[in-house]
């Protein structure tokens, strides 16, 4: 009797989740935490979940992460960054870390190229992981993360990352860089060269040089006092591009 039980039980939570996971959007990133917060469940509903993914009704990220199948003459269709990766940007509700670097670079229109590599930023110090087909970076932001700050700071990880930006050349970076600095209000540009006082003196630089192309004035004096005026950084910009670079002793 307790066995036909329990077979009962797993028939119904298995069409539960089933039916739960028809719901989702395909894109959705899921755990055993979606469907229960009965301990007593979770072990059920986890065998549930991996029987699905034999049986292709689901696939599996990561341990304990799963998705939708979304086939399309394409293939199979990957979750947006976000969903690979928001366990890690929150906690508790708390904002701890955001999307940059190398999977940002596209959509910031860098690069055409779309990253297998994941880039976050935090404010501490986190090693390496792999989630599916993507590697997950960390990258230490000094700076405190709001949802103020995170377009700004993207921007910042830009200028940081810029030699390593693919599929482009650092002047295409600085004609685009240019584009979306042009777009910052005062304060905004303002905000920007406070927040770069905790990057190192070449981002400084170049976001300095770059700024005083747009003539940004606001925001200059703030990192020339922050600079050695004897320091000088290398980029390989064009003058074409930057016509400001020697006042900011980037070569």
């Amino acid at each position: 009797m307790y066995i036909f039980a329990n077979i009962l039980q797993i028939m119904n939570t298995s069409d539960n989740i089933r039916n739960k996971i028809a719901k989702l959007e395909n894109s959705y990133v899921f755990t055993y935490k979606d469907f229960t917060s009965d301990v007593n469940l979770q072990g059920t509903i986890i065998k549930c979940l991996n029987r699905m993914v034999i049986s292709g009704e689901i696939i599996k990220l990561s341990k304990g992460k799963y998705y939708k199948q979304q086939e399309t003459k394409f293939g199979d269709v990957v979750p947006e960054q976000y969903q690979i990766v928001k366990d890690l940007l929150e906690e508790n509700g708390k904002l701890i870390g955001y999307t940059t670097g190398m999977g940002y670079f596209n959509v910031l229109g860098l690069t055409t190229q779309i990253s297998s590599i994941i880039q976050i930023g935090r404010n501490d110090s986190k090693a390496s992981i792999k989630r599916g087909r993507f590697s997950i970076s960390f990258i230490k932001q000094k700076n405190t993360i709001t949802k103020e700050n995170i377009p700004l700071l993207r921007i910042l990880d830009a200028i940081r990352l810029i030699k390593k930006i693919p599929d482009t050349t650092v002047d295409l970076s600085c004609i685009r860089l240019l584009s979306i600095l042009k777009k910052l209000n005062n304060k905004e540009t303002e905000r920007i060269a406070k927040l770069a006082l905790k990057y190192p003196p070449s981002t400084q630089a170049l976001l300095g040089a770059l700024l005083e192309k747009e003539n940004k004035k606001s925001a200059l004096e703030i990192l020339k006092k922050s600079l050695n005026k004897i320091s000088t950084y290398k980029y390989n910009i064009t003058e074409k591009t930057l016509p400001t670079l020697k006042s900011w002793n980037i070569k």
